[in-house]
């Protein structure tokens, strides 16, 4: 039968259910479902998505979950089906104790976007607690005198359950001299008077027992029991009474232990043993002993335990008097306890978000609630942030706080934030809790790498080692981790002939930069590339940076006699009549430098002479003349040596043999050298003439091959150029050469000069072949003349 009831209990709580589902729904309202307690852990309630609208697996996307200021979690949420079961076995008596109805309020969070939904829990009460008497056996002494229809009080009896379920009745044991009325103290309590129905006689009956029952209103009913015992006492007809029936009195909940409450008064008229009397609680709850003690003779009500105005607001007393006689009177002492603030506001987190993507615009950082147990103003809350930082607090329902960021944050500038979160109440003194969290900034690459120059210039010597090691670049990136991690490298040349991968190349993760073969000043004297630096992040960004570099020259190349040639014929042989005064001009050393500044100063110096002291040469120009007046004493033929040396360090030279024939004058006919007497050194010699004649014939074969090669490239270029002679970029360009005569000289001289570079080779001279002055015009060689920089190179 009993299991049947509950059947029928547990139908009618589904129903109930199923109705107040509809009503929450329908309602601005919060949500209510309602649960029995002692229901067993993962019974279901409902379904949240179905009772919010929500679609399935929404309540996973969107990052729910159950808050509640409970301390225990007793609901459980399923993500996937939206299933809300119930996480632990409730029991209504320890959650709510006395309070009616027992509700439990929850939220459901939703982070994504934030959104609040308010719910409540009504834990209904269950018939699971019987009435019970603090005491098993009450006494009770009634004078002999008392006449019909007195009313003495009785201890009440205790139940935890609440509603239907609590103390609905009270029933004596049948008897000829008792009943029980049943009254009601107001405040939703009800105690048991036991009525005299015929007057007693001690000499009869000097002692009763009684059996009193309390009764619930449960389903079944339960019951509990104590036993009355009346000793009927010799007449002491008056009882004490106290001067007032009701005391009230307030009490701070920072009263110290000890402090007096109250002073209650008793008098009784009568004397000796009946009219002491002692005071006493009548029946108190156990919640009452451990609060409050009395002095028995004076009736100083004290402190014994700590009052707390947010666990009890108020007590009530029945202070019992009573006289030698057995006699007894009753008052009752109301205590309301006052409120101070002394509980400083609570900070409950709900989710909390760190590191926040840098860049990102307002962003949820932080979901939180704030209580205080305190009421009126001391439970009132302001809540802060510093004001220095980017971040904003926005107020929700339910005291629940969103911190926010104010704007998209810069990691470069901030890595994190130590962010205190200040909740102050309202009351006097006020009080505080401060909760700090950190906030860390993750990286975006939003910075792109930046070299420490916009363009860099690397100074290389000529003719350096391969992998030479001529630089490095730099670049730095404000971001970190990977974002920051710079790549480098060669971006392709503006200049589709610069061969560049041959050239140089670049260390991708220090950015050192290196010669892969040996430059050739007259070859290459500078060029120019780009560098590039990416970094790691996703996306990559990148900058890019101009190197320029700048071949040093090195004396590598010696001076070049371009007339007299020095061609292995005949010697050029140079007339000067004997009539030339001193200074007279006899011909002039032209020669070239392939190098460049001061490795291509050439100076002259006369290095022999068949006769010194006739002939000098002019160190800055080359020109050769007579010292002095020539006499019919100074030989016929005369070799001169002729030392060209450029200003490099160490400084490189090349000679030339001049041979000078004094005549008479120009009209007669020219004269060979006379050989001169063999002597015996020239003829062993002859050998080592044959020697080299037939070296140079190989040489003069071989020359004749690469002459007819080069001959073919420069037509060839010729034709696609439309100009005389053509040379690759990069190449010297021609110079023409002019070796004016003056003295004896008859005509003046100039030759087409192609100085040939490439990459690897020395330079070389062609001389293609001497053109007549005439066909230049005169301002034309007057420029060529004037231009320094021919006159540096060929030694004018």
């Amino acid at each position: 039968m009993e299991a049947s009831m509950e059947r029928a209990v547990q139908k009618r709580q589904v129903l109930y259910l199923c109705v107040f589902l509809g009503m929450s729904w329908a309602s601005a309202e919060p949500l209510q479902y309602f649960v029995a307690e002692e229901t067993e852990r993962g019974s279901f309630l409902t379904n949240l998505a179905s009772d919010l609208g929500l679609g399935a697996g929404e309540l996973s996307a969107r990052g729910s979950r159950i808050v509640s200021d409970q301390s225990i979690q007793f609901l459980l949420l399923n993500l996937l089906t939206g299933d809300l079961l119930l996480n632990e076995k409730l029991d209504r008596e320890e959650l709510c104790g006395p309070t009616e109805p027992c509700v439990l309020p929850f939220q459901l969070l939703l982070e994504k976007p934030f959104q609040i939904f308010r719910a409540e829990l009504w834990v209904r009460d269950i018939n699971d607690h019987s009435p019970v008497f603090l005491d098993t056996e009450i006494p009770l002494k009634i004078l002999e005198s008392t006449t019909p229809g007195a009313a003495f009080l009785l201890e009440s009896a205790q139940d935890s359950d609440v509603g239907k379920n609590s103390l609905s009745n009270y029933t004596i044991s049948p008897n000829t001299y008792f009943h029980i009325n049943v009254r009601d103290s107001g405040e939703g309590n009800i105690y048991p008077e036991l009525v005299l129905d015929q007057v007693l006689d001690r000499e009869e009956i000097p002692e009763l027992s009684l059996t009193l029952t309390a009764l619930d209103g449960g389903s079944p009913p339960r019951s509990g029991t104590a036993l009355v015992r009346i000793l009927v006492v010799d007449i002491n007809d008056n009882a004490p009474e106290f001067v007032q029936s009701l005391y009230k009195v307030q009490m701070p909940e920072d009263s110290p232990i000890g402090s007096r409450v109250v002073a209650v008064s008793a008098r009784d008229l009568d004397t000796g043993s009946n009219g002491e009397i002692f005071y006493a609680f009548f029946y108190a709850t156990e919640r009452i002993i451990k609060t409050f003690q009395i002095n028995s003779t004076s009736g100083n009500l004290h402190l014994k335990a700590e009052l707390n105005y947010e666990a009890i607001q108020t007590y009530t007393l029945t202070i019992q008097a009573k006289d030698g006689g057995g006699l007894s009177g009753k008052c009752t002492v109301v205590v309301e306890v006052t409120d101070i603030n002394d509980n400083p506001p609570e900070l409950l987190m709900s989710s909390f978000t760190s590191p926040i993507a840098e860049n990102s615009p307002e962003t949820v950082v932080a979901v939180f609630r704030i209580r205080d147990k305190d009421s009126g103003n001391n439970g009132k809350m302001v809540c802060s942030i510093q004001g220095d930082l980017p971040f904003v607090l926005k107020p929700s329902v339910e005291n629940f706080y969103t911190l926010m960021t104010e704007k998209p944050l810069d990691r470069e500038r901030n890595t994190e934030y130590n962010i205190t979160i200040t909740v102050t109440d309202l009351g006097t003194p006020k009080l505080k809790t401060e909760h700090s969290i950190i906030v860390l900034v993750s990286d975006v690459n939003d910075n792109a790498p930046a070299f420490t120059q916009t363009s860099y210039t690397l100074l290389v010597p000529e003719n350096n080692s391969p992998a030479l090691h001529i630089g490095s670049v730099s670049a730095t990136d404000r971001d970190s981790g990977t974002n920051a991690q710079v790549t480098y490298s060669l971006l392709p040349p503006q200049d589709p002939h610069l061969p560049l991968v041959s050239l140089v190349s670049i260390n991708t993760d220090n950015g050192h930069l290196f010669a892969l073969r040996s430059l050739d000043y007259e070859a290459l004297q500078a060029f120019e590339f780009r560098v590039g630096a990416t970094d790691r992040g996703s996306p990559a960004l990148s900058s890019e940076a101009l190197v320029r570099v700048v071949v040093v020259d090195d004396n590598d190349n010696s001076p070049f006699v371009l007339y007299p040639l020095q061609n292995g014929s005949a010697p050029c042989t140079e007339l000067v009549p004997r009539a030339a005064e001193a200074g007279y001009l006899v011909t002039k050393v032209v020669a070239v430098d392939g190098d460049s500044g001061q490795n291509a100063w050439l100076s002259f110096q006369l290095l022999k002479a068949t006769e010194p002291g006739l002939f000098g040469v002019w160190a800055h120009n080359g020109e050769v003349r007579t010292a002095r007046p020539l006499s019919e004493r100074d030989a016929a033929k005369h070799r001169l040596v002729v030392l060209v040396k450029d200003n490099g360090e160490p400084p490189l030279s090349a000679t030339v043999t001049l041979h000078v024939l004094l005549v008479d004058g120009f009209s007669q006919p020219y004269l060979p050298l006379p050989e001169a007497a063999p002597d015996q050194a020239q003829a062993d010699l002859l050998t080592v003439y044959l020697v080299i004649a037939l070296a140079s014939v190989s040489s003069l074969f071989l020359f004749s091959v690469l002459l007819f090669v080069a001959v073919r490239l420069c037509r060839r270029n010729r034709a696609a150029s439309g100009g005389r002679c053509s040379v690759p970029e990069g190449h010297f360009l021609g110079h023409l050469v002019d070796v004016s005569g003056t003295g004896s000289l008859s005509q003046s001289y100039q030759y087409e000069v192609c100085l040939m570079g490439g990459s690897g080779t020395t330079s070389e001279f062609k001389f293609l072949k001497p053109m007549i002055p005439n066909l230049l015009p005169q301002s034309t060689r007057k420029e060529v003349e004037e231009n320094p920089s021919f006159r540096n190179n060929v030694g004018f």
